[in-house]
């Protein structure tokens, strides 16, 4: 029997996840525009060793970013919650704490990074020219990194606040001005791999003058939040402990993927060059996939924090019917154009065969990861991220184990098979849980406070 609606229900439509889900994936779609662009801009300078340097470099500030990536889904589950609740104060509480974190964690990466800098070039293997150009590019990189954070936490928390139009618009403004200025300092003031570097800062730091102005409008006069509400010692040791969580979940993910890579690697330069262009098509079906996990978050939040388990079902269920339709669209897509795909990215015959005889296998990621990202969105928005951690490390164990066993008799459709099922014991796994962190939460009340210990 559905629980009777309490003074914060909402109704959840179909309409109310697109509304959601569709700004965001037209904001994250223009990311990968962003690397092409740098790529290409650099590559009219004709110097191999420039393009390997920003490879480099641009994959060690998206490892760093990945790993801060917390920020962001930690604040889209608490704002949610939040909103729901209906408490102003907790909304902006919520903001400043996690601005606070963002620019400590920030300014230490830029005091410890050029520190890290040196072992990590020597991991990754690359030339002395190569190398030079990739910490010419990290160096000046870090001087954005408290503001890149900070831009972290307003998308988290204008998504998580339902926003999602303010945050794809200032999604899209970050991207077009790093395009922009990237053209402008490596073409036009013949800056090289420090002008890729410098127009990238260069955006950060207007995306996140624009975030905080949009905010200041959307807040108002009512921006004060009294000094015992910030630094309540409950809200503040739950809201780490939710970041800690989701920090090791987004560090075992890293890994997990960076493993098939290694994997990939030791079966050849050609198997490794057909599975890394096969996960392009992954990636793309992913910002879809993101699309539909966040409106999960900021609709699951706010049931959590309204207190309505109908609310919170019905999230559940249309975020997975929108998720499940496209990821089985995405993958008839992939089987369509695949081939097509296939060719355009590479002229090397041995690649496009290699990529066509597996291109069923990435096919098929969408559909089964579906429920691995829609149950990520509702762990998010709910707040349950010690599930979340704990069930990354088991779907990780599951994926070593598989490709240990299946790799010397499968070879690369092993590995494959070994990720299919890394991502379905994802979420299997959170969905096994969800009935009984459901009646953990609305069996005991009809209402949930956005915050502990208030």
């Amino acid at each position: 029997m559905a629980s009777a609606p309490t003074s914060n229900d909402f109704d959840v439509t179909h309409k109310m996840v697109l509304a959601i889900a569709i700004p965001m994936i037209l904001g994250l779609i223009t990311v990968p525009i962003v690397g092409m662009v740098d790529m290409a801009v650099i590559g009219q300078l004709g110097e191999a060793a420039l393009m390997g340097g920003i490879a480099i470099g641009a994959l060690l500030i998206s490892f760093l970013a990945t790993s801060f990536n917390f920020l962001r889904m930690g604040t889209t589950g608490l704002a949610a919650q939040a909103l729901g609740n209906g408490d102003k104060i907790a909304q902006r509480a919520v903001l400043y704490r996690a601005l606070m974190l963002a620019f400590l964690l920030g300014f230490i990466m830029m005091a410890a990074g050029p520190l890290l800098l040196s072992p990590a070039l020597d991991l990754m293997g690359g030339g002395d020219a190569v190398n030079e150009a990739a910490n010419d590019y990290v160096i000046i990189r870090l001087w954005a990194m408290p503001v890149a954070l900070a831009n972290y936490v307003i998308f988290g928390w204008l998504f998580g606040m339902g926003y999602s139009r303010s945050g794809m618009v200032l999604l899209i403004v970050l991207n077009c001005v790093n395009i922009a200025s990237t053209v402008w300092f490596v073409l036009g003031q013949e800056l090289g791999v420090a002008g890729a570097a410098w127009g990238t800062v260069l955006a950060e730091y207007v995306a996140v003058i624009a975030g905080l102005i949009w905010i200041g409008k959307l807040i108002g006069v009512e921006w004060q939040v009294p000094m015992s509400r910030l630094m309540n010692r409950a809200a503040f040791g739950r809201f780490m402990m939710l970041n800690g969580d989701i920090f090791v979940r987004s560090l075992v993910m890293l890994l997990a993927f960076g493993a098939f890579t290694s994997l990939s690697a030791r079966q050849g330069d050609t198997i490794l060059a057909a599975n890394e262009l096969l996960m392009t098509l992954f990636m793309i079906g992913s910002f879809f996939l993101d699309g539909i996990a966040v409106a999960a978050e900021q609709l699951g939040g706010r049931a959590i924090g309204a207190g309505s388990r109908r609310a919170f079902d019905r999230s559940v269920r249309l975020c997975l019917v929108w998720g499940l339709g496209l990821g089985a669209g995405l993958t008839l897509i992939f089987l369509t154009i695949g081939p097509f795909f296939i060719d355009q990215l590479t002229t090397a015959l041995d690649v496009r065969e290699v990529a066509r005889n597996h291109l069923i296998w990435v096919a098929l990621t969408p559909v089964i990861a579906t429920l691995a990202f829609q149950m990520d969105g509702i762990f998010v928005g709910a707040t349950w991220s010690a599930d979340m951690r704990s069930m990354s490390l088991v779907s990780s164990a599951a994926f070593a184990l598989a490709a240990w066993l299946l790799l010397p008799d499968l070879g690369n459709d092993g590995l494959w098979l070994a990720l299919l099922i890394f991502l379905a014991c994802r979420g299997l796994g959170l969905l096994l849980l969800l009935p009984k962190r459901s009646q953990d939460v609305f069996g005991k009340s009809r209402t949930v406070q956005a915050e502990t210990g208030q």
